[in-house]
Parts: structure tokens; sequence; C-alpha cells
């Protein structure tokens, strides 16, 4: 946690830079749908000081992101993760009821999402340890506001142009004998072609995207409703029945689309 000398420290440095600190990324927005896909990125803020929290929100929004989402502790990160899934998180190491750490790795367990850390800590074990866990930047407080919005910048930029990138090489993939097009919205078998509905479409999305990895229900159902698991539980194993039945050459015994029972689903590689 940050003292009351840093925290000046980084509120000063955030005032000397209010100008400066809009560093030309906004400026960029009207050049391409790439940069409104940056902007529009909802960023994940997890600090237990209040003050710095809103401070550091502020920064990003005056610069031009415009979906923040903040949290105070671990439990909140956690529900909030689960409910707003973010695409990016800025985690503080030094939490009431736990650490950053510990959550990097909680979110890992889902997501793929860039995650830099921002802490008062800058010990170089602790700046390495982060950073071995596979964290994309360590950034220690006090801190230059236009630092943080240059490597904000960069981060999404490196991510989310690469990913960009690669679901242009990945609009069609294979699941045994069917070609899944998510172009098209078809599943392909022989001389056979299966349409895939807009709610089937978006879920085998959401699966893809974290292929391997269990997806859990409020996830897909947040994805294809906008809404809690709570009311959507028949509707989403009936989806989920549906999509076997055209991704599977035995739905009865999937192969592809697996239940982690109690949590979800998961696209098997």
């Amino acid at each position: 946690m940050v003292g009351n000398e840093s925290n000046k420290i980084v509120f000063h440095a955030a005032r000397k830079y209010r100008m400066a600190d809009r560093v030309g990324f906004p400026a960029n927005r009207e050049k391409g749908k790439y940069f409104m896909n940056i902007y529009d990125k909802k960023i994940l803020l997890v600090d237990d000081n209040r003050e710095l929290l809103v401070m550091t929100a502020d920064i990003l929004r005056r610069n031009g992101y415009s979906s923040i989402v903040t949290a105070e502790n671990v439990k909140e990160a956690v529900k909030c993760f689960e409910r707003e899934e973010p695409e990016m998180a800025i985690l503080d190491i030094m939490l009431p009821d736990g650490d950053g750490f510990t959550l990097f790795r909680k979110f890992r367990e889902t997501s793929n999402i860039p995650i830099l850390f921002l802490s008062a800590k800058d010990e170089d074990n602790d700046r390495l340890f982060g950073l071995g866990l596979g964290a994309d930047d360590y950034i220690t407080k006090p801190f230059l506001s236009q630092e943080l919005v240059l490597r904000v910048g960069a981060i999404l930029k490196r991510t989310y142009a690469r990913q960009e990138q690669t679901e242009k090489k990945e609009e069609c993939f294979q699941l045994g004998n069917r070609l899944i097009s998510f172009a098209e919205g078809t599943v392909k078998t022989g001389k056979q072609e299966i349409p895939l509905t807009a709610k089937e479409l978006i879920l085998l999305k959401k699966l893809y995207e974290n292929r391997g990895r269990i997806v859990t229900f409020d996830a897909l159902c947040n994805a294809a409703w906008q809404d809690s698991y709570y009311g959507y539980e028949n509707t989403l194993m009936v989806h989920i029945r549906h999509l076997r039945e055209k991704i599977e050459e035995d739905p009865s015994h999937p192969k592809w689309l697996l239940t982690a029972r109690g949590l979800g689903y998961r696209l098997a590689k």
C-alpha cells in the first residue's frame, strides 16, 4: 500500500502532466476500427487505495479509454472480473485480503487478457516474480501519468493487433471432419452445410476464444444474453445440445464440446 507521501507525489505528477498526458492516442481514434477497438477495451483497475484508484481511472478516461471498472480487494476483483469480463487488468500487489500475484493466477485460470502490475513494491525480486508469472508490464509507484498511458496503450495495441491478425487467419477451424466457418456461420461436413444460429455462433466463438480452458456458465450467458446464468440454465443447456448436434459426430458422447461439471463448458483442443 502506498503511503501518504507517495500519494502526494503521484498526484503532483498527475497534475503536472494533466495537459501532457494526452499522448496522442485519442487523436488516432478516427483513423480506423483498430484504434477504436483499443479505446473501447474494458480495463479492470484493482487497488486498495481509493484515492489512487479514482485518480488512475480518471487519467485513463481523460486519455480516451471509455470503459473502466474498479475493485479495492481480491474478493471484489474476482467478482468484477467474472461479471464484467475485462480485456485488460491493472493490479496492485499489496491488497487487504491477498495479493496481486494470487489474483493474477486466478485470472489466468480462465483468461489470457494482458495484465500490468502497478505497485509500491520496487524490489527487483517482486518485479522479476511478476514478470516471470507472465505479466505484460510492471510499474512502480509513484508514477507519471504519461508513462502509465503510454504503457497501457502499447500493451493493448500489441495484444489486440496480434489478436485481430490471428482472428483473420482463424475465421475457419476444424473439429474432426467438420469445418466451422465464423465468417459464414456454418458447419461443413462432406457436402453438407449446416447453418449456426446467432446465439450458437456467439457461444461457439466464446468457447473457441478460450479453447482448452473452462468457460463458466456466467461467462457464456453474459456473452449470449448479457446476463448472468441465473434464469438461463435450461436455455443454455438447449443451445449447447444443439451445438453438439452440429459439431459432434456423436452428440451423446461429445469429443469436442465438453462439460466441466458445476463450472461450465470447454472446447477441447
